[in-house]
């Protein structure tokens, strides 16, 4: 007998012992006492709640339901098409588990994708937190301009550059588009895709496509905060172009696209694996930070920055709230960007990667705090923030390949580091970065490639850049491996140097990369943007932010604006 009918029985007889009872009592004609009445009454009820609760016990423990998942989904049948030969269905059946693995790796990519364009929203936060309210609407202007202008030049050439010739077919069933220029058997640059066009209209490029597009841009990102509150807006936008179709895919390539840094493994010199960037370190991070360096070097520092005696002052931001919460915001897209980075939601070494992650941020933010705390007597929100932030850049390197307790001592060196290197590019090197930018991303990016080659445990890796056997450090044995790391790292530093020099000095002599005078002490929300952040805050607009310098030679023939001089600009 069915168990649904026998549980369905012992629930009826349930519900009928309280009317079988009553029935015998009409029947027998007998008119007990009250109180055997009501004795007699509770007992039936009582055996009727016993077998009531014993039907409910069964189907708890009916076998009937898939409880593990072990059941669901098994029916072969879904998955074959009507008048399949029995002879085809096993070959079948395999093509279609490989198109479901594919299909799954493609959407842990674009999940992975989607969480690091939510880290726009996080730099943008942080950014315009740690500068002044009166440049609040340019600030946030740019961090929204650069995606657009981001995915403009990635579609027209900077991924044809990039990854072109990127061969994805085990993960993701994406083949090269074309070959890629060589002088000898060196990959130097690829050269398929432009505009997403011909054989590149492909489900596979496409996905891949957003995915690296979203890390582009977190590069052209990085210089805002460093040169923000008197970069000139229209400026601005030829660095966005110039990023995303240039400087960001030929370095990129390099290492990610099949070049000559990921080759020196598998030919010339042999070094370990080749030059290894899980996530970005140096292709995102060290990019961005050593081209804010000199853009904020060649742009100079903001007005009332700097002392006559060279002192550096400070000029707090103006939300520090916003700026933690956009630091919180980048931790979470972070699980994106070094998650997704396995291409793989069937690597189950994604769990490593992302708890690594978690691990050297954390590390990293308690780092910078007790040094600030111990050096400067309070733990500082700003530079507690820029510790979690430097944990984050420095472990997105290594985050595949390294152990748990090596995340965390690389999220303290990053502490530490970035301290250190804030307070170096502001009192030796004399560089205006409002928000710690070249800290962060540039000596914890160029950090994080260097701990690859110390930490790599030799736990992951295999057949990376086409050499055999997991990815091993100096520490475990490979020295070979951090000896090309660093020579990675030099080429980054160099190459990012000199071709954002020439890009910073021919746009300052061409074009101008700074606003006036007048319009940095105003504030260039209204000036370039033709609207306030804050208009309530108008009265403050003045004499607030007037620089403390007024015989500097930038200061000439100016007076401190008010707030009923903007008021009439405005036209109110």
């Amino acid at each position: 007998m069915p168990a649904q009918s026998i549980l369905m029985s012992i629930f009826t007889l349930a519900l009928l012992l309280p009317v079988m009872y009553r029935r015998h009592q009409r029947r027998t004609g007998v008119a007990p006492a009250a109180f055997n009445h009501r004795r007699g009454r509770l007992v039936v009820m009582a055996m009727a709640s016993i077998v009531l609760v014993g039907m409910l016990g069964g189907t708890a423990m009916a076998t009937d339901g898939d409880r593990d998942g072990s059941k669901t989904g098994t029916n072969i049948e879904n998955v074959l098409p009507a008048g399949t030969a029995p002879g085809d269905a096993v070959s079948t059946l395999a093509g279609q588990t490989e198109k479901n693995r594919v299909s799954i790796n493609v959407t842990w990519l674009m999940l992975g994708g989607i969480l690091v364009l939510f880290m726009q929203a996080g730099f943008a936060l942080v950014e315009t937190g740690f500068t002044r309210a009166k440049n609040a609407a340019h600030t946030m202007m740019m961090n929204l301009v650069i995606f657009a202008l981001g995915v403009a030049g990635w579609f027209i050439c900077g991924y044809a550059l990039m990854f072109g010739a990127v061969d994805q077919g085990g993960l993701l069933g994406l083949t090269p588009l074309g070959s890629a220029w060589h002088i000898g058997s060196w990959n130097v640059l690829a050269h398929s895709g432009f505009l997403l066009g011909g054989v590149a209209y492909d489900v596979s490029v496409l996905g891949f496509f957003f995915f690296q597009l979203v890390f582009m841009d977190a590069t052209a990102t990085i210089p805002t905060g460093a040169m923000a509150e008197r970069w000139k807006f229209s400026s601005f936008c030829i660095w966005g172009l110039f990023a995303s179709m240039l400087l960001y895919p030929i370095f990129g390539n390099w290492v990610w696209g099949g070049g000559w840094l990921s080759q020196l493994g598998a030919q010339g010199p042999k070094l370990g694996h080749g030059y290894l960037d899980f996530a970005g370190s140096s292709v995102v991070h060290a990019m961005g930070g050593v081209a804010a360096f000199w853009g904020a070097k060649i742009l100079g520092p903001r007005i009332g920055k700097f002392a006559k005696d060279g002192t550096a002052r400070a000029i707090p931001g103006h939300h520090l709230p916003m700026a933690l919460l956009g630091t919180f915001i980048l931790l979470v897209g972070w699980m994106g960007f070094n998650g997704g980075s396995t291409f793989a939601g069937t690597d189950l070494r994604l769990t490593v990667v992302i708890t690594n992650t978690i691990i050297s941020s954390a590390f990293g933010c308690l780092a910078a705090m007790c040094v600030m705390w111990r050096v400067f007597g309070k733990p500082d929100p700003s530079m507690t923030a820029n510790g979690l932030l430097a944990g984050l850049v420095a472990i997105t390197a290594p985050c595949a390949f390294v152990a748990p307790w090596a995340a965390a001592v690389i999220g303290v060196v990053a502490g530490i580091l970035v301290v250190a290197a804030v307070v170096w590019v502001e009192r030796k090197a004399k560089v205006d970065d409002p928000v710690g930018a070249v800290a962060v991303h540039g000596a914890n990016g160029i950090w994080g490639v260097l701990a690859l080659g110390l930490f790599a445990d030799g736990s992951y890796g295999g057949g990376l850049n086409g050499v055999n056997g997991a990815v091993k450090g100096l520490f475990y044995g490979d020295g070979g491996q951090f000896l090309v790391q660093a020579i990675g790292a030099t080429v980054c530093v160099v190459f990012c140097s000199l071709m954002t020099i020439a890009f910073f000095t021919i746009l300052k002599n061409t074009a101008g990369m700074r606003v006036p005078a007048e319009v940095e002490v105003a504030g260039l929300d209204l000036h370039e943007m033709g609207a306030l952040a804050y208009p309530d805050f108008l009265e403050a607009q003045g004499p607030v932010f007037y620089p403390v310098d007024e015989g500097s030679p930038l200061m000439a023939d100016l007076s401190p604006p008010t707030g009923a001089s903007i008021r009439e600009e405005v036209g109110s």
